[in-house]
């Protein structure tokens, strides 16, 4: 797996990004962020996806049936520095990264590849 630089992931990445999207996934699950106005156990941390130098990591989030994707992720973003506080009680790490949340439209491609497959086939 490679990086849009083209540059391979290192193990320390894929380590460290499957490490953060465990324990985002538990801080949403347990809402302990306790984000304003966001209920945030209905959000699923589908990857996260770290820079060469591990200081920023993307994390791709979706909504319980992707509905009011883009408001929660912008609150999300607002909130981040909530979420970056409560992760830096579980995660040990020398330095936590910046968080930035993105849409998770993976499986909106696949459901389109899937339908474009379908019509082929008929």
């Amino acid at each position: 797996m490679a990086d849009r630089i083209g540059k391979p992931v290192s193990q320390r990445q894929l380590r460290v990004g499957e490490m953060l999207k465990q324990s985002l996934s538990m801080i949403f699950m347990r809402n302990e962020a306790k984000v304003p106005n966001l209920e945030t156990n209905i959000i699923t941390v589908t990857e996260v996806r770290m820079s060469q130098d591990l200081k920023i990591a993307k994390a791709y989030v979706l909504p319980l049936g992707g509905k009011n994707a883009e408001e929660i992720i912008c609150i999300l973003k607002e909130y981040s520095f909530l979420i970056r506080k409560i992760l830096s009680k579980k995660v040990d790490m020398k330095f936590l990264p910046k968080i930035l949340f993105k849409k998770d439209e993976s499986f909106e491609y696949a459901e389109k590849i899937e339908n474009l497959i379908k019509q082929t086939n008929k």
